[in-house]
């Protein structure tokens, strides 16, 4: 049998990991400044994370979420002291598109609406309603035909405004930091803005912190730089270190009931040991301290650098802009620096998504490298 061939390869085979470096299959360390689309936050094969794992395994892996599992209570304490969002309840799903399926499934479930406002060059996730949210059409197969989303300019409150007037939106869902669509951000007047109008129009207001949130910007949250309080924070990616878990943080004014969400795989006793690991290493390493100073260090070196024409951005959530496409730059970051970055529907954009553990040597090594390929 052959894979069902989707992913365009890079010929690299990793085999081993540790901290911002990966090896390869031939003995090649590369240092890793993407993180597997910012998955990997604390490091790969943190022994504190691989401990946790290893430990939990060997007494449970898995049982349904139909008996009583501990771990689910600590990492929802842990997250909810961490993340300064205790007031909120926790649902555990596997993936940012579940995530994103159940947080759009609960908005309609709770004003009774079906449709959804979304944001021109989003990226939700490429289930059902996610994708249906998700502005491209390349991944939007017919049958996701059937959901009711309407696109809006991000930055558009006017547009926002008179869409949500019409009184049958269930959500607004938007990346405070737009991920693969090219680190776009919108103005402090606009999120603030449609937070309000949501709550005046029976519209649940959703952040997608998948990509953005995790202490990725410097806060455990990118909307937390706002005043705003969304309904619904979908989580993700960063949460587990590599192993699939995910979530959405539901504010209290949402009733659950018996049967409304549910998942198999999901919250786990697993995922629950290596979020937990997660979160106890953000913690104690200071990560996100870490991120502000390893950020300020890397936009100042990055000023310094001839043909970035924008720098785009917040934390270890970053985009260097130039005025040609980077997939030859990447490829030469890669094959002769052994350097991993990451691309975005904007072709001009390298994205920057290290460990949060990245240091300042790292980020030295980096712009070496591309100034000599840039040269």
């Amino acid at each position: 049998m052959k894979l069902f061939d989707v992913y365009p390869l890079y010929d690299i085979t990793p085999v081993k990991g540790e901290d911002v470096f990966v090896q390869d299959d031939q003995g090649t360390t590369y240092l890793d400044l993407y993180g597997g689309h910012a998955v990997i936050s604390i490091g790969h094969s943190h022994p504190k994370y691989t401990a946790a794992i290893s430990e939990q395994v060997k007494k449970l892996g898995f049982y349904s979420n139909a008996i009583i599992n501990p771990l689910q209570v600590e990492l929802a304490q842990k997250l909810g002291a961490l993340s300064a969002c205790d007031d909120y309840e926790l649902f555990l799903c596997n993936s940012g598109a579940e995530a994103n399926e159940n947080a759009l499934k609960l908005a309609s479930f709770q004003t009774g609406n079906s449709r959804v406002i979304a944001f021109k060059n989003a990226f939700h996730g490429r289930t059902s309603a996610a994708v249906a949210a998700t502005d491209n059409k390349n991944i939007n197969a017919p049958i996701n035909a059937q959901h009711q989303v309407t696109f809006l300019e991000l930055g558009d409150i006017d547009s926002l405004q008179q869409e949500l007037q019409k009184g049958d939106v269930c959500a607004v869902i938007v990346e405070f930091i737009q991920g693969v669509g090219g680190l776009d951000e919108a103005s402090a007047a606009f999120y603030e803005q449609a937070n309000t109008l949501c709550k005046e129009n029976n519209t649940l207001f959703i952040a997608d912190e998948i990509q953005c949130g995790y202490g990725r910007t410097g806060d455990f949250f990118a909307f937390q730089k706002y005043d705003v309080s969304p309904d619904i924070i979908s989580i993700a990616k960063g949460m587990g270190n590599g192993f699939p878990v995910a979530g959405i943080l539901i504010h209290p004014s949402i009733e659950a009931k018996h049967g409304m969400l549910g998942t198999t795989f999901g919250g786990n006793h697993l995922a629950c040991a290596a979020a937990i690991a997660v979160l106890d290493v953000m913690k104690e390493e200071e990560l996100m301290k870490n991120v502000g100073e390893t950020s300020a260090y890397f936009l100042e070196k990055a000023k310094s650098v001839p043909g970035i024409k924008k720098i785009k951005g917040r934390g270890l959530m970053l985009g260097l802009e130039f005025d040609f496409e980077v997939g030859d730059l990447r490829k030469k970051l890669i094959y002769d620096h052994h350097i991993f970055t990451g691309g975005s529907s904007n072709k001009k954009l390298l994205r920057i998504l290290p460990p949060l553990s990245v240091k300042k040597e790292h980020i030295d090594s980096f712009f070496e490298a591309l100034k000599k390929v840039i040269s």
